[in-house]
């Protein structure tokens, strides 16, 4: 992708300026037209007009793009400036570079944020850049990578590398960029004896290479299964489909572009964006082609389940679920985890303000989401709760019921007060929430319920004394346990997490605060667990894959239950 200098009348208007893709060729073809029209006085007036349209539209639309593209980073906008203020013809001529490196050639905006979307969209972690120059296009996929996101830079130039590592060390995503020094070739067989794979490949460099860079990856792995390969230049100023083409490059990439055309292992598409960007992707493992492979068996291990595979299978897409107790800690945890997964959450808690700011957290992340409140030892509200979400969604696929509460008391001290309080909220009213949201679900023929347990259902935590607390989270493994046996065969499962002690707020009051030392040498991990060490679970129990299992106690404490 090449980005040229320009005015706010158009590139047509630009001092030594040269046409370097199909658009900016058509914008120099209409001004070189217009101007013989307008020195000929026997030119109509209407083909005149229809000049001055045409050019119009095609200069007009480069800058309207600038224009309208979400602004880039300041440390990227510092790497153009440093770019374009550069003098490059003396580093070359002072033996710096092998090359001639033309400013122009610099990834510019529009490009730069198409990359870095690209990266949002195909969910990348991983990259390869085969060709950097300045860094910019490197930089701004490396910000649409996640914080742990690594970027392979192969670059020929050491020159390149040092001049664009200052602003990498600015940004705070520059330690995601590793800058390969040498030839490219020789850096994709280094990755490729390392087992390295890459959910997205970049290729901008010398193009007379590009397929050889392409055979590589592919016949290497460098790819990953659901990877995309993207490759810059791919219209290449027009050149690439006009007849009369004799322009080396030109000839390079149209023998490219056809190359992938033809290569049955694959699917392509060409974005017209400045000099185009190819998209290259594998094709669907169910293409005649894959099928026709020897030792092929062809079942859903290798295609996956109704062809998707297994962390596709793991989505919550179009799934409706509630959260009890979903107001903070665990419960918010989940929340969170369910909406990132694809379903759509009703956040239930007792304290109204505390799920309406869940609910505003999920909002900002596109998550639908409503707040309810309601107390859950109550029928009237666990029925209240349950017509809610069916009268809003139309059904409920998945019942996280979470919310619980501890007392500690000696034994010996403990009232039936505390006893009924506890057994109120923590066993009789999950089984309110399983048993009506338990009718729905059996209604439709389809369901997940996940209860909250405890790592206290199977051990005897101490030194604290909770033994209503303790009893209660039995009885939730046993009712699980219960459901889970009498409602698979119509379509329900029913699992429950016993997680270990969880660093919350709680954890932390006056009471607690001094016997964290003591729970963390009984545990093998030797730390607390954190709510984001339970999102997964929910979500796996939520989810298809984990159909064929049911009644199930999935503990997660550090290992604290084994000492």
């Amino acid at each position: 992708m090449r980005q040229h200098i320009r005015t706010a009348k158009g590139p047509h208007h630009l001092q030594h300026w040269i046409p370097d893709t199909p658009v900016e060729v058509i914008v120099d073809l209409l001004t070189k037209a217009k101007g013989i029209a307008s020195a000929c006085a026997t030119v109509p007036e209407e083909l005149k007009s229809h000049l001055q349209k045409a050019l119009d539209i095609a200069s007009g639309l480069d800058n309207y793009l600038e224009k309208i593209t979400t602004k880039e980073s300041e440390p990227l906008a510092e790497l153009y400036k440093k770019t374009m203020s550069h003098n490059w013809d003396q580093v070359f001529e002072e033996g710096k570079t092998k090359f001639r490196l033309p400013k122009e050639c610099i990834t510019g905006h529009v490009e730069g944020q198409t990359l870095q979307m690209l990266i949002h969209m195909s969910q990348a972690k991983r990259v390869l850049e085969i060709g950097m120059f300045t860094g910019y296009g490197a930089l701004s996929m490396a910000e649409g990578l996640p914080e742990d996101g690594c970027l392979v830079a192969c670059e020929l130039e050491p020159y390149l590398k040092e001049f664009s590592q200052p602003i990498f060390e600015k940004s705070p995503h520059g330690k995601k960029i590793t800058v390969k020094i040498g030839s490219a070739m020789e850096t994709l067989k280094e990755l490729a004896a390392t087992g390295d794979q890459f959910d997205m490949v970049f290729i901008d460099a010398d193009k007379s290479n590009y397929i050889n860079y392409y055979n590589f990856i592919m016949d290497n792995n460098l790819l990953t299964l659901q990877g995309v390969i993207c490759v810059d230049n791919s219209l290449f100023k027009a050149r690439v489909y006009l007849k009369d083409t004799t322009d080396i490059n030109g000839l390079a990439l149209r023998d490219f572009n056809q190359f992938i055309a033809n290569d049955p292992r694959v699917e392509q598409v060409i974005i017209p964006l400045r000099d185009g960007i190819s998209l290259i992707r594998r094709v669907s493992l169910t293409s005649a082609y894959l099928l026709s492979q020897d030792d092929i068996t062809d079942d859903e291990v290798f295609r996956g389940v109704k062809g998707r595979f297994i962390l596709d299978r793991m989505r919550l897409d179009g799934k409706v679920a509630y959260v009890t107790g979903g107001g903070q800690g665990i419960g918010r945890g989940f929340a969170h985890a369910l909406g990132e997964a694809g379903a759509k959450v009703a956040v239930v808690d007792i304290d109204q303000t505390k799920a309406e700011a869940v609910v505003k957290e999920l909002l900002l992340k596109g998550i639908n989401a409503i707040p309810i409140p309601a107390d859950i030892s109550n029928l009237d509200d666990v029925q209240r709760m349950v017509d809610t979400i069916v009268s809003k969604w139309g059904a409920i696929h998945i019942a996280c019921n979470n919310a619980g509460i501890n007392k500690n008391s000696a034994s010996e001290d403990t009232s039936l007060e505390e006893w009924d309080q506890t057994f109120s909220v923590n066993l009789r009213g999950m089984f309110m929430c399983c048993q009506v949201a338990g009718r729905v679900m059996l209604k439709q023929g389809y369901g997940k319920i996940i209860n909250t347990a405890s790592m206290a259902s199977i051990i005897v935590p101490h030194p604290q004394k909770q033994i209503s607390y303790n009893t209660s989270k039995a009885g939730v493994v046993k009712l699980t346990q219960t459901l889970g046996t009498e409602w698979i065969d119509r379509g329900v499962r029913v699992n429950c997490i016993s997680p270990g002690i969880v660093d919350t707020p709680l954890i932390h009051s006056e009471d607690l605060r001094p016997l964290v030392q003591r729970w963390l040498s009984d545990i093998p991990a030797g730390r607390l667990a954190q709510v984001t060490d339970l999102q997964a679970a929910v979500v796996y129990l939520a989810s298809d894959v984990s159909d064929y299992m049911t009644g199930h106690n999935l503990v997660i404490e550090g290992g604290q239950s084994l000492w």
